[in-house]
C-alpha cells in the first residue's frame, strides 16, 4: 500500500454527496488525497429516525466513525472493539432489540440527543462530534430538518429502518418518498460553498442513488443549486458487472424495472452529471452513457483501494470544463 505522505495532498475544494458505507470508504479515500480540511461531505440523512428516545443518524455515524479511524471494518458500520450489554439487557427487559445499539455507539446517540434538546442544530452537533474526534473534513448533514424516507412495498409503506433492518429489505420495493423534504431547508453554508470558486469537484459518492442520494437531491433548491456551480458534477457508480457492490441497489432496480448497470445509474441523475466513473468490469457500457467518463477499479477493499478511486474520480473532473457563475 502506498503511503499517501509520499505523494503530495491535492489542495482543490470537493464537496461529496455522500450515504453509508460505501459513501464512506470513498470519503475516506478523498480525505487521504486531499489536504483534508478542503472536504465536505453531505451526509444523507434519510435514514434518521427516533428509536428508544434517541435521535440516530446512521449514515452520519458511518462517515463519523469512518474518517476517525474507529468503524468496524468487518461488519461496515458501527465501532470496532463493540459490545452488546445494553442491548442484551434490554432485551431482558422485553424491549426493542432489532436495532442494533451497541455500548460505545450508544453515547454517540445519547450525547446527539441531548444536543438537540438544548437547541442546537444537527449541523452543529455533527461538527462538535466530528472535531472531537479530530476528523478535519467537514461533516454537513443534507439537512437539519428532518427528512425520512418511505419505502413503499407491495405490504403497504414501511419506514426506512423497518423495511432496511427489521425486514432485511425483503418486501417487494414499488417506490420511495421522502416524508418532510417538500418543507426541508438545504444547510444554510452550502450556497456559499457552492458559489466558492475554490470548489472544484462536486462528487457522488457510489451510495444507492434511490436511498442514499435521492433523499438528499429531494430537499428543494438543492438539486437546482448544484447544477448552477461552476464545479463539474462527477458519480462514482455504484452497480458493477450487474449487482450493486453492498446492499440493495441492484434488488432496488429490478423491482422498479430498471437494467442494473451504469447506464441506467447514468440515467437516472441525468442533466445532474457531467462525468462518470465506472468499473472496468462494465467498460463496454462507457460509449453509451452520453458523458465523459473513466474505467477503473471501483471495488474498493483496501485502504490504497479508496485512495486510488478518490484520485481517479477528480482526475475525471479537473478534465471536465467549468461552467460559468
Amino acid at each position: 500500500m502506498t503511503d499517501r505522505a509520499e505523494r503530495p495532498l491535492r489542495p482543490e475544494r470537493v464537496l461529496a454527496l455522500c450515504g453509508g458505507i460505501g459513501g464512506a470508504k470513498l470519503a475516506l479515500g478523498l480525505t487521504r488525497v486531499l489536504e483534508p480540511d478542503r472536504l465536505t461531505v453531505l451526509v444523507n440523512t434519510g435514514d434518521d429516525f427516533e428509536h428508544l428516545g434517541l435521535t440516530i443518524c446512521p449514515d452520519i455515524d458511518t462517515v463519523t466513525y469512518t474518517l476517525a479511524g474507529l468503524s468496524d471494518r468487518k461488519r461496515g458500520w458501527g465501532l470496532a472493539g463493540e459490545s452488546w450489554g445494553f442491548l442484551e439487557a434490554l432485551g431482558r427487559l422485553g424491549g426493542e432489540t432489532w436495532f442494533m445499539l451497541g455500548d460505545r455507539d450508544l453515547a454517540t446517540h445519547v450525547h446527539r440527543t441531548q444536543r438537540l434538546r438544548e437547541g442546537s442544530t444537527l449541523s452543529e452537533v455533527t461538527a462538535e462530534i466530528a472535531r472531537s474526534l479530530g476528523i478535519r473534513a467537514r461533516l454537513m448533514p443534507a439537512s437539519d430538518d428532518p427528512v425520512r424516507t418511505i419505502v413503499q412495498t407491495e405490504e403497504g409503506p414501511l419506514p426506512f429502518q423497518t423495511y432496511f433492518v427489521a425486514r432485511r429489505c425483503a418486501p417487494v420495493l414499488t417506490g420511495l418518498t421522502f416524508a418532510g423534504a417538500q418543507t426541508a431547508r438545504m444547510p444554510a453554508d452550502l450556497p456559499g460553498l457552492l458559489a466558492d470558486e475554490d470548489l472544484a469537484t462536486i462528487l457522488i459518492c457510489p451510495s444507492n442513488p434511490y436511498l442514499s442520494i435521492d433523499p438528499i437531491l429531494a430537499i428543494p433548491g438543492l438539486r437546482a443549486a448544484l447544477r448552477r456551480a461552476a464545479a463539474p458534477v462527477v458519480a462514482v457508480s455504484p452497480v458493477v458487472a450487474g449487482k450493486a457492490v453492498k446492499g440493495p441497489t441492484a434488488k432496488i432496480m429490478a423491482e422498479l424495472g430498471l437494467p442494473v448497470s451504469t447506464q441506467a445509474v447514468a440515467a437516472h441523475y441525468g442533466d445532474l452529471l457531467d462525468g462518470m466513473v465506472l468499473d472496468a468490469a462494465d467498460a463496454a457500457e462507457a460509449p453509451r452513457l452520453g458523458l465523459p467518463s473513466l474505467v477503473t477499479n471501483t471495488v474498493m477493499t483496501s485502504l490504497s483501494d479508496r485512495e486510488d478511486l478518490a484520485r481517479a474520480a477528480l482526475d475525471l473532473a479537473a478534465t471536465l470544463p467549468r461552467r460559468p457563475l
